[in-house]
């Protein structure tokens, strides 16, 4: 579409035009320098030509009308486990709310990135996780969508236990959620760029991109639930970069399913791998392996090889990581089949479509969670949510001083005992200085280690339920994110199911 040419298929009274010179001169866009040598000139290159050199000293300033849209008091972008919740929860609270998704489904990483068990949810003595993930929990497990033979004890009060289930399953429940709610639901929809005030701490609206060309949507407040903090980093919030701000990323991994598998001949994967490791049979000497988990009678979910040093923050490195990921499932696969009882007839049915990224980038938030607070128990007035995990900081590189940290750290540093829990203070959802945006999920304040416990499927949806219940507060008493009475969210989050054991509440968020 030209600089002179615009769409005029929005509804009657929605058809409002923009025009943005700075539209895609935003890094994040990834126009500048890439097809700048390309573009910038008319001239129509001719077989004889040598290819362009990328270069990231030229832009390309492009011009265009873009559609406005208006009328919502929340966006959400990122239709992951914490999009999921703060969508759904914001409309039950009667907001208007648009959620965008850049895959075809909801769920993120338990459906796109084929991470197929939910973590613990309990302390060995009581369900932390309540509120919406809970009810998607119970749903699944009413409509058979869970392993057969989980007892909901494994959710409701087990410690250190895994709830596997069928990704098909979740996808279903995820839409009936969201269309039952009223969320409007845009998938293949991406956030390229914002209309945003960073001295201000405001944004106006979001640059949308999907099949139909540009939209701009402006609406009330906003929610980053990329997981890779996306819309803060475009809206110029102050964030941090796993191994630009840290010493390394943490390593990604593709995960994969498995058919024909027999679950009762199932081999002893740790001493298997031990044997294949020393046999030669991996092109990388991979000691850590999470392992293949039963997801039904004869599928298995597998958790395991490591992209390392993966900046999942560019797109080479994603390209390149995915494509080894595919290479690296093969060597698993081949691994089951040789060293382990059982998986003799093991195939592979898919490999995710998300690359299972740990760790990218989050947000310096109003509260950072520390390691401090997670190893004291600490519980906080305005917690929105409280959890158990283990820190799960997985292994750098292979050698084998990685590994014995991530074992010392995992199994015992960075464990809570049966009965503890921390809590999980609103702040980390707020960006430093932002009035009318959050995260929710893996893009929250937090240091690497604690992040490696908060960063999962339950907690994310707990964050996003309270981020979606702080948005619809905001607009209708005009309370600032930043500024937010957290005791009457905290009232709001009850009520909505949630768990929040603290005594005290407060109405100013922890800063300290």
């Amino acid at each position: 579409m030209g600089a002179s040419e615009s769409r005029n298929d929005l509804p009657a009274g929605r058809r409002e035009f923009l025009s943005r010179r700075r539209f895609l001169q935003s890094s994040a866009l990834g126009i500048s320098g890439t097809v700048a040598a390309a573009a910038a000139t008319s001239r129509q290159a001719s077989a004889q030509d040598a290819p362009a050199e990328v270069t990231q000293k030229e832009t390309y300033n492009l011009v265009r009308r873009v559609p406005i849209e208006s009328g919502y008091e929340v966006v959400v972008c990122g239709g992951g486990p914490a999009g999921a919740a703060a969508a759904v929860c914001a409309a039950r609270l009667g907001a208007k709310v648009l959620l965008v998704e850049a895959t075809g489904c909801l769920g993120g990483m338990g459906t796109s990135g084929l991470v197929t068990a939910f973590d613990p949810m309990a302390d060995g003595k009581r369900m932390l996780v309540g509120g919406f993930m809970r009810e998607v929990v119970e749903t699944m497990h009413t409509r058979g969508f869970l392993r057969p033979d989980i007892n909901p004890d494994t959710w409701r009060k087990n410690y250190h236990q895994w709830t596997p289930f069928q990704v098909e399953g979740y996808k279903l429940v995820l839409d009936e959620f969201v269309r039952k709610a009223g969320v409007e639901v845009r998938f293949f929809t991406r956030v390229i760029d914002a209309d945003a005030d960073p001295q201000q701490g405001r944004v106006s609206g979001v640059v949308l991109q999907n099949i139909e060309g540009y939209r701009f949507i402006r609406a009330n407040t906003f929610i980053d639930a990329t997981g890779d903090a996306v819309l803060a980093d475009v809206c110029g919030a102050a964030c941090r970069e796993a191994g630009r701000d840290t010493p390394a990323p943490m390593a990604a991994t593709l995960c994969s399913l498995h058919a024909g598998i027999d679950w009762s001949r199932m081999g002893n994967q740790s001493a298997a791998l031990n044997k294949a490791l020393a046999d030669g049979h991996f092109t990388q000497s991979d000691k850590h392996l999470p392992g293949m988990s039963r997801v039904n009678q004869s599928v298995g979910y597998l958790n395991g090889g490591h992209l390392f040093r993966m900046n999942a923050l560019t797109c080479k490195d994603l390209s390149q990581g995915v494509m080894l990921g595919r290479r690296i499932v093969q060597e698993y696969v081949a691994f089951y089949r040789k060293y382990v009882t059982g998986c003799e007839n093991l195939q592979l049915v898919t490999t995710g479509s998300l690359i299972g990224v740990r760790e990218s980038r989050r947000i310096v938030g109003e509260y950072e969670l520390n390691i401090k607070d997670y190893l004291a128990r600490r519980q906080f007035p305005d917690q929105i949510a409280v959890f158990n995990k283990a820190v799960d900081i997985h292994p750098y590189d292979c050698t084998e001083e990685a590994y014995q940290q991530y074992y010392k750290e995992y199994n015992k540093i960075g464990r809570l005992g049966r009965g503890e829990c921390f809590g999980i203070p609103y702040g980390i959802l707020v960006p430093k200085g932002w009035k009318n945006l959050w995260v929710a999920g893996r893009c929250n304040s937090s240091d690497v280690k604690v992040h490696g416990s908060i960063r999962v499927q339950p907690a994310a949806s707990m964050m996003g339920q309270a981020a979606g219940t702080a948005a619809v507060q905001s607009v209708r008493t005009g309370q600032p994110a930043n500024d937010l009475d957290t005791e009457q969210l905290v009232r709001t989050l009850r009520d909505g199911g949630a768990y929040l054991p603290q005594e005290q509440t407060a109405k100013k968020m922890t800063r300290a």
